[in-house]
């Protein structure tokens, strides 16, 4: 699985820190999710996407 974390951050002009405490985790967290060395439950998965205003399915994608 894929994201557009840090492509979506970066436009918002927000830190990793900035991030993570919006969606109330550590900021290991989110790099781990930048680096896709770790899948989110849908919860987290749903809190990162509402902190960069954009939805699960346009943050998380599939690679064929």
């Amino acid at each position: 699985m894929r994201n557009r974390i840090r492509e979506l951050r970066t436009k918002l002009n927000i830190t990793q820190e900035e991030l993570a405490k919006k969606a109330h985790v550590r900021r290991e967290t989110i790099v781990f999710l930048e680096q896709g060395k770790y899948n989110p439950s849908l919860k987290l998965a749903h809190d990162v996407a509402a902190a960069l205003k954009t939805t699960v399915d346009k943050l998380f994608y599939f690679e064929d």
